[in-house]
């Protein structure tokens, strides 16, 4: 039977979903959403329907295509405080009681934990607004998932890299620095993982109302992670920034955070066996493309 995905946004992790999908030969078709006019669209030579959803405007299509669907992605971010997928499609989300649901919040929730371990239990304090947001969020879906017993899991990302997005490329098309801050530790996950992780999810009965951390094995700085990325581009000297430095407030604000992220629970529950358990064997394996 053909498997039917509705996508809230089509960025890099639904891209990667749907070509994991195509290489392991499954029957499926997918929408997604745009933020341009609706039309029909190609990804890896698989024609799909993009409806287009921007701020308070959505095409009508979108509810016929929800309450057809299996399963539904949504990595759409919150506006201000409201979570803007349930804001406008609540109502027909609750009626299809089949549709596995996953959302796709961020690490940030946690806040700052000084360093040490956090996992699916521990206290919420963001220090950001967008962690902020993300928690409201969160809680928003929760709630829905309780009161309509809708079948909804939270993956809770933390900083994702591809091979399009990584600390190679920033090396090699950028500038040679670091970002100097002792003792700031962060997780990483390489997007090709998320694909996998959505996949067990997806398939796995009986998850509604979990949260799960999405995240590789090693925790590491920037200064520790863009050293070993100059040893594998043979870049023999970079020069140490400060978080004060950075023009981005969004990129100083992550800097308030420091933890290491626990995917104990993903591998226990999801059995997500990892292709790339650490930024080591993500970046040794685009090396190739940058030298």
């Amino acid at each position: 039977m053909r498997k039917k995905y509705f996508f809230f946004g089509f960025g890099q992790v639904a891209k990667n979903f749907v070509l994991l999908q195509k290489k392991e030969k499954k029957n499926f078709k997918f929408v997604a959403t745009s933020t341009s006019k609706s039309k029909i669209k190609n990804f890896l030579n698989k024609k799909y329907q993009s409806l287009k959803f921007k701020n308070n405007f959505f095409d009508k299509k979108i509810y016929k295509f929800l309450n057809q669907s299996d399963f539904i992605l949504v990595s759409i971010p919150p506006k201000k405080n409201t979570d803007i997928v349930l804001k406008y499609f609540s109502k027909i989300l609750k009626l299809n009681k089949k549709a596995k649901i996953i959302y796709l919040s961020a690490t940030s929730v946690y806040g700052n934990h000084k360093g040490k371990w956090v996992n699916e239990k521990s206290r919420l304090k963001p220090s950001s607004l967008f962690g902020k947001r993300r928690q409201k969020a969160e809680k928003q879906w929760l709630m829905f998932h309780r009161k309509f017993k809708n079948n909804i899991i939270i993956f809770r990302l933390p900083g994702i890299y591809s091979k399009e997005n990584n600390a190679l490329s920033r090396l090699k098309y950028g500038q040679n620095v670091f970002v100097k801050q002792n003792k700031h530790f962060f997780s990483r996950i390489r997007v090709e993982d998320i694909a996998t992780a959505i996949q067990k999810g997806f398939k796995k009965n009986n998850l509604g109302g979990q949260i799960f951390n999405i995240s590789d094995d090693l925790p590491a700085s920037n200064e520790v992670v863009s050293k070993f990325s100059a040893k594998l581009l043979k870049i023999k000297s970079l020069n140490p920034i400060k978080v004060s430095e950075i023009k981005s407030k969004m990129a100083r604000d992550f800097y308030k955070d420091s933890k290491k992220v626990s995917n104990k629970k993903m591998k226990s529950v999801l059995k997500v066996k990892l292709k790339y358990p650490t930024y080591k064997e993500g970046l040794r394996s685009l090396v190739n493309n940058y030298v």
